[in-house]
């Protein structure tokens, strides 16, 4: 599974590095980022609520 972020979109709010920490976290410029590529099959299902989660939608999930 890959998750990528539309760093345009994101407004930065943490949410996705709170809900899953092992996935993304926030860069320098307050934004969010992806820190692995594929993302480890034991915390897809983190990832993917991060995403439905986004308040902003800027968060896509592929199989």
């Amino acid at each position: 599974m890959k998750v990528t972020i539309d760093r345009d979109t994101c407004t930065g709010c943490e949410l996705c590095a709170t809900t899953c920490p092992e996935v993304f976290e926030m860069d320098d410029d307050g934004l969010a980022k992806v820190k692995v590529d594929p993302v480890p099959a034991n915390v897809a299902d983190s990832a993917k609520e991060a995403a439905a989660n986004c308040p902003v939608e800027c968060i896509k999930v592929s199989e």
